[in-house]
């Protein structure tokens, strides 16, 4: 049987997984960074980048040792070199470039964001595509038209943050910490849904893209107040951010399955498949069996423990393995993200 090291480093987990030729994984070794970014609210690239360095070749022993192999029984080397932060992804991609120049392993270049949707393939056990790719994730707000694993075509985006990134910045308005998706989930339970009016931006716009920064505001005006005007009562109140959490997230689902909902009929698929960190949210993936039931559409969402950042999605390797798609040891990240 063949076998495949994946490195992950493109935001702020460093990981390792080892998979077989059958899409089988070995293991799976995710060290994160939350502890060091919580302080700021956020990932901090430079601290990222410091990180992935001192926890790189730990991580890849582990993924190997758990796995019960060495590096001499891979037959290749993926690693994710597009999109993320510069600083980190040039630490898995030098790693996995030295890997293979002491072995003589081809190099595999994946793409992060197939590689999120690729992973509702690994959670199925059967073939997706061709699939609406959904990708929300801090970073990410993206859907895709994917005719395969290895093909696809932007059909809209955020123009301004992404899902997880407004769940960050609101739970940093109502004081909650870092990360903010699990923990506005959790306040959310005892909120009211439809306490707070909060807008859903493009929900009925023909476009498929994405705006957060709007509802972002509009949860600082309603819970602190508008500037030069008297501040709002009830901050620090655990129902009043139970409450503004519960709508704030509530607005977030209702745009994000529209669209999605949007998206299926624009394509014409009968398979969406959503992956990414906000894919964990549960009222998401509530509401995104609900559309499956509704629609009498083949949702696939990624397993919990592949929503966030992981190696083992990077199985997508072996499409690229058996295409004889190759990268060559001078290979260059592409940091950012995916825009028009």
């Amino acid at each position: 049987m063949q076998h495949l090291l994946a490195i992950e480093t493109s935001c702020d987990e460093t990981a390792a997984a080892v998979i077989d030729r059958d899409r089988r994984v070995l293991s799976s070794v995710v060290s994160t960074q939350t502890a060091l970014h919580e302080h700021y609210g956020g990932v901090v690239p430079e601290i990222a980048s410091r990180a992935h360095l001192e926890r790189i070749l730990p991580v890849i022993d582990e993924a190997i040792k758990q796995a019960g192999l060495t590096l001499q029984d891979m037959s290749a080397i993926a690693v994710a070199t597009h999109p993320g932060l510069s600083g980190s992804l040039l630490i898995g991609l030098t790693a996995a470039k030295t890997l293979c120049l002491a072995t003589g392993l081809p190099l595999i270049a994946v793409d992060h964001i197939l590689a999120h949707i690729y992973a509702c393939q690994m959670a199925s056990g059967r073939d997706v595509y061709p699939c609406v790719g959904f990708v929300v994730s801090g970073g990410h707000t993206h859907l895709f038209d994917c005719p395969s694993p290895l093909e696809h075509k932007l059909l809209g985006c955020t123009i301004d943050d992404a899902a997880g990134e407004a769940f960050d910045k609101v739970a940093q308005i109502l004081g909650l910490g870092y990360p903010g998706g699990p923990l506005i989930q959790k306040v959310a339970t005892q909120g009211n849904t439809k306490a707070c009016a909060f807008p859903r931006i493009f929900i009925r716009d023909e476009r498929l893209d994405f705006s957060f920064s709007g509802l972002k505001t509009a949860v600082l005006y309603e819970y602190q107040g508008i500037p030069g005007q008297p501040p709002k009562a009830g901050q620090g109140d655990p129902q009043r951010i139970a409450d503004v959490a519960a709508s704030f997230q509530a607005a977030v689902v209702d745009i994000l399955v529209a669209k999605a909902d949007a998206a299926l009929k624009k394509t014409g698929y009968r398979r969406l498949c959503v992956g990414g960190g906000v894919a964990a949210n549960g009222p998401f993936r509530e509401a995104l069996t609900q559309l499956a039931a509704r629609r009498k559409v083949d949702v696939i969402v990624a397993p919990m423990e592949y929503c966030t950042d992981n190696a083992a999605m990077g199985a997508i390797g072996w499409e690229l393995f058996e295409a004889e798609r190759f990268a060559s040891l001078d290979t260059d990240i592409t940091p950012g993200l995916v825009r028009r």
